[in-house]
């Protein structure tokens, strides 16, 4: 193997001489798994970039997609593997011994939480240092002419070769026809020279070229719109200044100004919203609920794998509602797939034994696992025991208190508990009035009123195992007839399942009524049958009915998923978020339809001034290819406020195009809306490439000057990239 060096380029310097990295520069040899038959041996080492993991076949892949490294489940003494953010398929891995695998993963949790704590200057001079390496094709640690192109390909920047000529030679002090060291650096300054922040710093600083604690008090206030006193101006010198003579003199430099503005709690997303801010003690369905539809999928809906990784990637992301698909399985184990399909299987028990074990690494509010049961009663019964062994006293089975419950409990009351969905035999209040069902027949229709059982036929009897039966409380799944039918003989747990068609049409013709119905039970929407490739629905009109149960395919890349990651970005990330108070009164006269007067109309005026990007990855794989971004900037929310805008496209700059246009929109019902900025490669003969995005809830929007950060189309973060805009709100009346 190549020599192992002691450290890693732009990782701060942080992990110098590390042991542990060490460890993984030096590398070894792993057996790699791709099935139970087939298992090979290969050489596994980590590159300088401390993102790259080299091994000893025809491809290399990227660390850099890289989630965590953790020991398989169920675990093995030698066993781990590494998940990656991208689609990209886990890689199954089993060491020469037990001390072996801990220490990989060990040693790869600590170079990916490493690169996860960079700053943002940090993150940027990675990326920098790394593409830098890459242009250096004959490793001198210079840069010739040419490889100065091709590093500016590399950071996504096309210069006319005239420029870059002029660049070069006022880059180059000792004449030798190479840029090394502190010219190098220079010549990126000059590249990377941010016009907008020069212009927004000199207008306040005011102190002998600096910005004075009183200065920044000032542009907080004017520019920002923050309460901001001496105090906080000081705090932020003493945390963003890296001249320590500006500091003592309580200055704050442009470098050390650019630095506050990166930083994640001055972008654009109020920091006030990041943790759980919102009141958790309402009824539960008073909350919109994170959710999955046919979780198990990794895939398309008719012939992809099914995998207990998918449930774990969808936790991850905050889902608070997982799908479970049961069928009867060999060797009396019920097995999990999209039936009636080619969909591969999986055991009941390895999916609870997964979802326990990831529930509540991301959020701490309960799990509501959903039940679409298809199992004899034998099968049914080993479900039932799987849930009760697995899953323990964090499975509720019986009502919190004490007597029949009128009400929900709240998320608060139901931390790190699971609530299963299913069928009933009988009404809840039977069991406390003691006259529980003797027999277990339940219809079809009954059993299963999601998309499966439309392929069967709805007057077949089939068959409830009274275990499974006694363990759905506050879920009961149920046919719904119409919303007087639901008002009339449902009990408040009892719940119907929409498939998005008829969801729709009814938010869209009896929208008060669905609203009405929201306030006091569940309303849980899933995908078309048709959406065979496991595309998405827009979920923002079935919010706007109050529906709190919008089930997605969290493992298909979307607008339609970014739109759920925005809803559900604030309030700790928790996959619960508040229903506005119009949504929770039963008498609301909320029509997000006809948008009758009422406490919803908060009319408001949003001017957005798009200045400019910075760091935009490539997205064509060719060479010669550099990013044609233009920006779109969209509302979502009722109809009235549905609107899009977009940029004209800069030609030729991913690395810091700039636009200065300007867009405003009406809003009028601010807590129902979202806001979407997302970067396109404008392509004038085919559709446009997508870059990244960010969508935020309208009512979490800070003022003044802002960073975006942007996320990729898996929405995973994009490191190093982002959007620089202005945003005012303003009272329209």
């Amino acid at each position: 193997s190549v020599p192992a060096r002691a450290s890693c380029h732009g990782d701060g310097t942080r992990l110098e001489g590390d042991p542990d990295l060490q460890f993984l520069l030096k590398g070894g040899d792993l057996l790699k798994v791709l099935s139970p038959s087939w298992k090979k041996t290969r050489y596994f080492r980590l590159q300088e970039d401390c993102k790259t993991m080299w091994r000893e076949s025809k491809k290399t892949f990227k660390k850099n997609d890289t989630c965590e490294c953790r020991p398989s489940f169920p675990v093995e003494d030698r066993c781990f593997f590494i998940i990656f953010k991208s689609r990209r398929k886990n890689l199954d891995l089993i060491a020469s011994s037990e001390e072996e695998a801990k220490q990989w993963v060990k040693s790869m949790q600590k170079v990916v939480s490493n690169l996860n704590n960079l700053s943002q200057k940090q993150k940027t001079e990675h990326w920098i240092l790394s593409c830098l390496r890459k242009a250096d094709k004959n490793k001198d640690d210079n840069l010739s002419p040419s490889e100065v192109k091709s590093f500016l390909h590399l950071i996504n920047i096309e210069v006319d070769d005239e420029y870059m000529e002029m660049l070069f030679k006022k880059c180059d002090k000792s004449k030798s026809g190479t840029l090394t060291g502190e010219e190098i650096k220079h010549f990126y300054d000059l590249l990377t020279q941010r016009d907008e922040i020069d212009v927004i710093y000199g207008e306040y600083a005011k102190t002998t070229g600096f910005m004075s604690a009183q200065n920044l008090v000032d542009f907080l206030m004017k520019e920002q719109r923050e309460k901001a006193t001496l105090a906080d101006a000081h705090r932020i010198i003493e945390m963003y200044e890296p001249d320590e003579n500006a500091k003592e003199k309580k200055l704050l430099s442009k470098d050390g100004f650019l630095m506050y503005l990166n930083h994640p709690d001055a972008m654009i997303l109020n920091p006030d919203h990041k943790d759980v801010y919102q009141d958790m003690s309402q009824p539960l369905n008073h909350y919109f609920i994170s959710s999955s539809h046919n979780t198990y999928l990794m895939e398309d809906q008719l012939k992809g794998p099914s995998s207990t990784e998918a449930y774990i990637r969808a936790l991850q992301k905050g889902c608070r509602c997982v799908e479970l698909d049961c069928w009867d399985g060999p060797d009396n184990e019920p097995v999990i797939y999209h039936g009636y399909t080619l969909t591969s299987k999986i055991l009941f028990k390895d999916v609870i034994k997964a979802i326990s074990e990831h529930a509540f690494k991301t959020s701490q509010y309960p799990v509501i696992l959903s039940l679409e049961n298809h199992c004899s009663v034998e099968q049914q019964e080993v479900m039932a025991r799987h849930m009760s062994s697995i899953l323990g006293s964090a499975l509720i089975t019986s009502p919190l208190s004490d007597g029949m419950p009128t009400n929900f409990p709240s998320p608060e009351e139901l931390k790190g508990k699971f609530l299963i969905k299913g069928k009933r035999l009988n009404k809840l209040e039977d069991t406390f009035a003691e006259a529980a069902a003797d027999d277990n027949d339940v219809t079809e229709e009954e059993e299963s009123n999601d998309e499966d059982a439309q392929k069967e036929k709805s007057t077949k009897v089939l068959k409830l195992a009274k275990e499974l039966s006694d363990m759905v409380i506050y879920f009961k799944s149920v046919h719904f007839n119409s919303f007087e039918d639901a008002q009339k003989n449902l009990s408040f747990y009892e719940m119907a399942s929409f498939k998005e068609g008829k969801a729709i049409k009814l938010a869209e013709e009896s929208a008060n009524a669905y609203v009405r119905h929201n306030v006091e039970k569940f309303s849980r929407i899933y995908p078309a049958g048709s959406r065979t490739d496991s595309s998405n629905y827009n979920p923002v009109p079935l919010w706007n009915a109050g529906c709190q149960i919008v089930a997605l395919n969290f493992q298909t890349p979307c607008t339609d998923m970014d739109v759920n990651q925005g809803r559900f970005l604030v309030n700790g990330k928790s996959g619960y978020v508040l229903k506005p108070a119009f949504m929770r009164d039963v008498a609301t006269e909320f029509d997000p339809i006809t948008l009758t007067r009422g406490d919803w109309l908060k009319h408001k005026t949003l001017h957005v001034m798009v200045i400019s990007a910075q760091q935009l990855p490539k997205v064509s794989q060719k060479k010669s290819s550099i990013v044609d971004p233009l920006v779109k900037v969209e509302v979502y929310g009722v109809p009235a406020d549905v609107a899009e805008k977009e940029t004209k496209p800069f030609d030729n700059n991913g690395l810091n195009p700039s636009w200065n246009e300007n867009f405003q929109f009406d809003v009028y019902v601010p807590e129902l809306a979202l806001v979407r900025f997302s970067i396109e490669d404008y392509d004038s003969i085919s559709d446009n490439d997508f870059v990244g995005q960010y969508t935020l809830p309208f009512n979490s929007l800070k003022m003044g000057y802002r960073h975006v950060p942007l996320f990729n189309k898996n929405g995973n973060l994009l490191p190093s990239a982002g959007l620089f805009v202005h945003i005012m709100v303003m009272d329209a009346e």
